[in-house]
């Protein structure tokens, strides 16, 4: 089992399953710099354990995760030495999750944002509850939509869907999200879990090698994107210093619309 990491708990509910559960509940999952660096490096280490054969993702409590928390953005407004972190920290996220090579499972409910829709998003075969909530909330914020979106969006959904909900910062239901291909499945949010182990149980079960290297040769769609990743990844840390920014965040701390320059 892995020690030492703060904002990640693990299990094992079936054999040759690990579960990852993104745990800070009282927050709603939110991700700090702590959890941003642990979600982005964890997978390496899960890689090199033998006995796990696929993974299942999850968040804990009421949601699968909130965001990146309020305080981590505070300290990247206009940092250079924050921003330049985060931007190794963000490609290391998708690279690593692009790499793994086991498969993943996500089962997604409830907010589903930022640094932890990265990792639900680059799942293999992600799961949503009927009642999630999925949003990318970049421009919202007044900062690019870097991370993942535009690696994993126009792909999964086409790039007319991609651009109406990357610049609009409309959420997406479970079921919306499946319609339109962001999701491989959505079911009731009582059935989520279950049904998300008994995917990850008959992964985990199946032709370990066959699973993996199919897995390899359909992750070359995204290896061919990573130029325009990186590009959204650095034009997001160059947004952080524009004063859009800096209204983006006060707007949301204080409940109002923002005032954009």
């Amino acid at each position: 089992m892995l020690h030492g990491y703060q904002r990640l708990r693990f299990a094992t509910p079936a054999d040759g399953v690990l579960e990852v559960i993104i745990s800070d509940p009282d927050r709603l999952n939110a991700v700090d710099a702590v959890g941003h660096r642990e979600l982005a490096y964890v997978w390496k280490d899960i890689a090199a354990l033998d006995d796990v054969r696929a993974v299942l993702l999850r968040g804990d409590g009421k949601a699968f995760s909130a965001g990146g928390s309020f305080d981590m953005i505070e300290h990247m407004i206009g940092d250079a030495e924050a921003t330049a972190r985060m931007f190794e920290e963000a490609r290391a996220l998708v690279a690593n999750l692009v790499e793994f090579p086991k498969p993943i499972v996500s089962a997604i409910h409830g907010p589903a944002v930022g640094a932890g829709l990265v990792a639900a998003l680059l799942s293999d075969i992600p799961i949503a509850a009927r009642s999630a909530k999925i949003l990318d909330g970049h421009v919202k914020l007044g900062v690019v939509a870097g991370d993942h979106s535009v690696l994993v969006w126009p792909l999964l959904v086409g790039m007319a869907k991609a651009k109406y909900y990357l610049l609009t910062n409309e959420p997406l239901t479970g079921e919306e999200a499946e319609r339109i291909g962001l999701v491989a499945k959505v079911v009731d949010d009582d059935e989520l879990y279950d049904t998300a182990l008994k995917i990850a149980t008959s992964l985990a079960a199946g032709p370990t090698w066959a699973t993996r290297w199919t897995k390899l040769a359909l992750n070359e769609w995204y290896r061919q994107a990573m130029p325009a990743f990186d590009a959204s990844v650095a034009l997001e840390m160059l947004s952080f210093f524009h004063p859009d920014a800096r209204e983006g965040l006060d707007a949301l701390v204080e409940k109002r619309p923002p005032r954009w320059h």
